[in-house]
């Protein structure tokens, strides 16, 4: 395997399935179409997303389209995944404005120019009762209920809207819609993304396959990088606060991020890695690197220098 595709299916990356099969797609030559899912439930990025971003980037230089689905009707409902309770619904304005800030800063990171913007509504919207039966018929209670955050809340009492089991259908969909060779999202998302494979088989398409990338945790350095949390870092923030907010993460996640958000060399992160466990590398001095690496990539050099 050539070291861009061994790059691209190994560097953090989680799982690849199939990975049999993507490997034989991306040989084919064919441009691939490489499908990732944003709700814009809020209105900023951060560098939780930028992981996957930066995974985006590397299909992109490697030729295939970026198919960004911007959930405008997921959104209203909010991704159940990993969530202990129902999520409060948001109206269309606010879920469209958030829509404009991300999609600003998503081609930050994305080349706007290789990318193809679509929004669920453009299918959605002429959906009638009829589609949503045929839709809903294709999946059962039973099978909902094989995803680990409402098997718990099932199994605890909680209650589960109806509305929740038609966001994995809602997103399986998009998939259809865009004919998705590929499709990436965090390991969260794992079983969304399983179900798009199951509805696009339904519906006579060639299953597509799925990459997920790992979950980068936020400042507090245990739960999820979330802004509903306040524990994280928006790519827009300015040099400084970016700078602060990243010498304030344990020392326990210095690797983590190096190896998940900076740009830093793996080989140059394997020296760091190993000079903080052999006491030669002070854990602030490596925060110091790591910390200035993100904010030459997002305000550049200079900022990098001052911050």
């Amino acid at each position: 395997m050539d070291t861009d595709l061994q790059q691209l299916l190994t560097e953090n990356v989680a799982t690849v399935h199939v990975r049999e099969n993507l490997e034989r797609k991306l040989r084919s030559g064919r441009p691939l179409r490489v499908k990732m899912g944003f709700d814009p439930s809020a209105p900023d990025i951060h560098l939780g997303h930028y992981v996957g971003l930066k995974k985006m980037r590397q299909f992109q230089d490697l030729g295939h389209t970026i198919v960004v689905i911007i959930g405008d009707w997921t959104a209203q409902i909010g991704d159940p995944s990993g969530r202990s309770a129902q999520r409060k619904m948001l109206g269309p304005e606010e879920v469209k404005a958030n829509a404009q800030t991300y999609l600003d800063q998503f081609f930050k990171v994305v080349d706007e120019e290789r990318a193809e913007v679509r929004w669920q509504s453009s299918w959605f919207g002429s959906f009638d009762l009829a589609d949503v039966l045929r839709l809903t018929s294709k999946f059962t209670v039973a099978q909902m209920l094989q995803r680990d955050d409402f098997e718990k809340r099932y199994a605890g009492g909680s209650p589960i809207g109806i509305v929740e089991f038609l966001y994995p259908l809602l997103q399986a969909y998009d998939s259809v819609a865009v004919q998705a060779d590929v499709e990436m999202g965090g390991t969260d998302q794992t079983f969304n993304l399983l179900v798009g494979r199951d509805i696009q088989r339904e519906m006579g398409q060639t299953p597509q396959d799925i990459l997920t990338v790992p979950i980068l945790v936020g400042l507090d350095g245990e739960i999820k990088m979330s802004k509903s949390l306040n524990n994280y870092v928006g790519i827009d923030e300015d040099a400084n606060q970016m700078y602060g907010k990243l010498m304030s993460i344990p020392d326990t996640v210095i690797e983590t991020y190096l190896r998940l958000v900076s740009d830093i060399p793996v080989t140059v992160i394997d020296e760091l890695v190993q000079g903080m466990s052999g006491g030669f590398e002070h854990p602030r001095d490596v925060k110091d690197t790591l910390a200035a690496d993100i904010v030459r990539i997002f305000h550049g050099d200079d900022a990098a220098t001052h911050a």
